[in-house]
């Protein structure tokens, strides 16, 4: 038996020696000694013995047996060597008994690497079987600005608080979200029954995962699609599921897993020109036999959020433009978490068309509902969202506080600017930056103050008459149920309030060309790109965000403005034009070159003319971490003193 077994791990050890030879791989064990030659070491630490998962146990530590092994772990040398007789002898331990004696281990970057014990590790290969007892000694990298590195870090402070070490995330910021994802604390460590509970969930979802053929996807860890699926699924919910429970809930949001590992799986539409592009033809108008259904949901009554009622202005436009084409009724679901998929789910029976979901909060029950309902198109007003089977839309509105942060520039008197904040997501650091670019750009010497609205135990109308600020940029529009005048771009004398500009959103235009995107046939992609993601992302270009000046400001300030309007609609000029330098003095941008979308879209730093930093999201308040999670950015950054708060 023994003999046959060892023919059989030779056979798969020649397979993968052919295999990595075929592709100019290296074909044996990879050496711990030949990877830290080209490493720095910071120390080492004795982790005790343990079990440690098998899949993670990939090469030796010194070059002595590792040719008598292929890359697999399996063994390349003739029946009748010494080695094969033990490698059988351990064969016949397994399987009467099993194998107890702990091997000793290196770990390094979350990898395993043999000192003591390679046919112990080979035979349970072998056998399949998913960990091996381990005495671990810890080799710790010295820190760098590698990504690998970074997540390692990352890694180990997790491994404090938990122990777990069979977790593979490829994304930085994956080990602390899953420890706010399970509803721990930053520095909460786990009980014991926790520890299980979890345990169990993970190997549902890893078995789940592998029947519906994950491991075939690229540049994806099981981890990395479990982190998703948390995002979607509440883990309270999900550790109680079976295996198969686990795979009828992939099959509902598969589309959107397969795309986790694809880096350039979005496709940002800059303009609604550029979507004739890539459709496979030019498509004849759609005829309609009937008015097209349009359902805008909200999450609260647009009277209570002037975000929302700028959506419901736009969907009133959209009425009267296009209502002998469509019929337009909204759906508002008050608490998300117990009444968005419910909704959505009526919304797409009842034979909608279209579904515009209007805040980012909704994008967890627009996916799930998604995948049960693909003739619906629906659509989510969010920046930086890599889903195919719910498309987003956003404006480029930091084309609009450009503009806006140049007459602030012009006309303060004490070079120093407020500007408030609400939350630290996606597109908002681009809007602070480009705010201050452009007071850069009419007075050399403004500063941006930066105050969030959403902080914990912060007021922002302290802190900035405590710095003698009187020009503000605050919210983009009013609530209509609010006199107050702190909005857009205000100056504030003697506690009277002047508004000065206004970046504003025609949402109205967004929808009206959105749904004549529709209707001439440009929402059908090419087959190829069936698993691309599709943002649309439209600016000053395309008519759908502006600057209303006030009648007070200075002819020449108008003037100004205007060109420059001009200017950044036809691509003459760009805000994110280099020389660009953050905060801690680096160039992030050189003096000939300019940002690209992805990097704009995705700004997690400030630029040296502003004094603030992004917050932490425990630095928040509740109602504002919800919108966090789902789309914040996933570093801090702080000012010149360090800190995170302001």
């Amino acid at each position: 038996m023994a003999y046959e077994d060892y023919l059989k791990a030779q056979k798969n050890a020649q397979k993968a020696f052919k295999s990595a030879t075929a592709k100019g791989l290296y074909p044996y064990l990879p050496v711990l000694d030949e990877i830290l030659s080209h490493a720095d070491v910071e120390c080492e630490v004795s982790l005790g013995v343990m079990n440690i998962p098998l899949y993670q146990v990939i090469g030796t530590s010194t070059f002595g047996r590792t040719q008598a092994f292929a890359s697999n772990f399996m063994p390349l040398l003739d029946w009748g060597t010494e080695f094969s007789a033990k490698w059988a002898h351990l064969v016949d331990a397994q399987l009467e008994e099993g194998i107890h004696h702990a091997v000793k281990v290196y770990e390094y970057m979350n990898k395993y690497y043999v000192i003591e014990g390679n046919k112990r590790v080979s035979v349970l290969k072998y056998f399949d079987a998913p960990t091996i007892l381990a005495e671990v000694i810890r080799k710790v990298p010295k820190r760098t600005e590698d990504l690998e590195n970074k997540i390692y870090y990352e890694y180990m402070d997790f491994y404090k608080l938990t122990k777990i070490n069979y977790l593979n995330f490829s994304k930085l910021g994956s080990f602390p979200k899953l420890q706010t994802t399970v509803g721990k604390n930053e520095d909460e460590e786990w009980t014991e029954d926790e520890l299980m509970d979890f345990s169990s969930f993970h190997v549902a979802f890893t078995k789940a995962f592998k029947d519906k053929g994950g491991y075939k996807l690229n540049n994806l860890t099981s981890d990395d699609a479990m982190l998703f699926y948390l995002s979607l699924y509440p883990y309270e919910d999900s550790k109680e599921m079976i295996s198969s429970e686990i795979k009828d809930n992939l099959d509902k949001i598969w589309s959107e897993i397969a795309l986790l590992g694809d880096d350039s799986s979005v496709e940002l539409l800059m303009d609604p020109t550029e979507e004739k592009q890539i459709v496979k033809s030019v498509l004849n108008k759609m005829k309609l036999t009937r008015r097209k259904k349009v359902a805008f949901v909200y999450d609260k009554e647009p009277s209570a959020s002037d975000w929302i009622y700028g959506h419901e202005l736009g969907r009133i436009h959209l009425d009267e433009a296009m209502g002998e084409l469509i019929e337009t009724n909204v759906f508002v679901t008050g608490d998300i978490e117990e009444n968005a998929e419910r909704i959505l789910e009526e919304i797409c029976e009842d034979g909608y068309d279209i579904v515009f979901t209007v805040t980012p909060q909704l994008i967890k029950a627009a996916l799930k509902v998604a995948g049960a309902y693909p003739d619906v198109k629906i659509l989510n007003c969010a920046l930086n969202s890599p889903h195919n089977s719910v498309r987003t839309y956003y404006t480029r509105m930091y084309e609009a506080k450009f503009l806006t942060g140049m007459i602030a520039g012009a006309m303060c008197t004490n070079d120093k600017i407020g500007y408030v904040a609400d939350y630290p997501i996606y597109g908002v650091t681009a809007n602070i930056n480009a705010f201050a670019l452009g007071a850069k750009m009419t007075n050399p010497r403004a500063t941006i103050y930066l105050a969030w609205s959403t902080m914990q135990d912060f007021n922002v109308d302290t802190y900035f008459k405590e710095r003698g600020i009187t020009y503000i940029s605050s919210q983009d529009m009013i609530t209509p149920q609010s006199a107050g005048r702190e909005f857009g771009l205000y100056a504030e004398k003697n506690d009277e309030k002047r508004n000065l500009a206004m970046s504003i959103y025609h949402w109205g235009a967004f929808y009206e060309e959105l749904m004549n995107t529709i209707a001439r046939g440009s929402w059908k992609v090419e087959e190829s790109d069936e698993n691309k993601a599709l943002n649309y992302w439209w600016g000053l270009s395309a008519g759908v965000i502006d600057v209303i000046c006030s009648s007070s400001l200075p002819i020449g300030t108008k003037k100004l403005v205007e060109l420059m309007k001009h200017s950044i609609s036809t691509g003459v000029f760009h805000p994110f034009t280099g020389p660009l330098t953050d905060q801690a003095g680096v160039v992030r941008c050189g003096e000939t070159d300019l940002l690209k979308p992805e990097d704009i879209m995705t700004m997690d730093w400030l630029v040296d003319n502003v004094v603030g930093s992004i917050p932490n999201i425990d630095d928040l308040i509740d109602e504002a971490k919800p919108v966090v999670q789902l789309r914040g950015l996933q570093n801090t950054t702080t000012d010149e003193g360090g800190s995170s708060l302001l």
